[in-house]
């Protein structure tokens, strides 16, 4: 991940509702989740959730797609763990890094 990459993405993270519908997602896991689940999960209006996702696809961070009738939201948790390598990647003096990846993620 290169600069420009990871600036575009924090920004879309340093909103608070769209930190929600991200966390949200990243919960929810590949499978995706679709927005009238995100808007009831989240107590959001459906136009306000709309908005916020289309700021997440269009940082990378999340993904969307049709399924018949349906619309499927997926965190990329490739991206989201290449965000976190690329803000990590200088910590501990370039030392081996004690830090441990999140417990209880599979796929992290």
């Amino acid at each position: 991940m290169d600069e420009k990459t990871a600036v575009i993405a924090l920004a879309a993270l340093a909103q608070g509702m769209r930190l929600r519908v991200f966390r949200a997602l990243v919960g929810g896991g590949p499978q995706g989740l679709t927005p009238s689940v995100l808007a009831a999960t989240l107590d959001v209006p459906a136009s306000t959730l709309s908005f916020h996702l289309k700021e997440l696809v269009n940082s990378g961070l999340v993904s969307q797609e049709r399924d018949g009738r349906h619309l499927f939201y997926r965190p990329d948790l490739a991206r989201m763990n290449g965000l976190m390598a690329y803000l990590t990647a200088h910590c501990c003096q370039g030392e081996a890094c004690e830090i441990a990846p999140a417990s209880g993620c599979s796929t992290c």
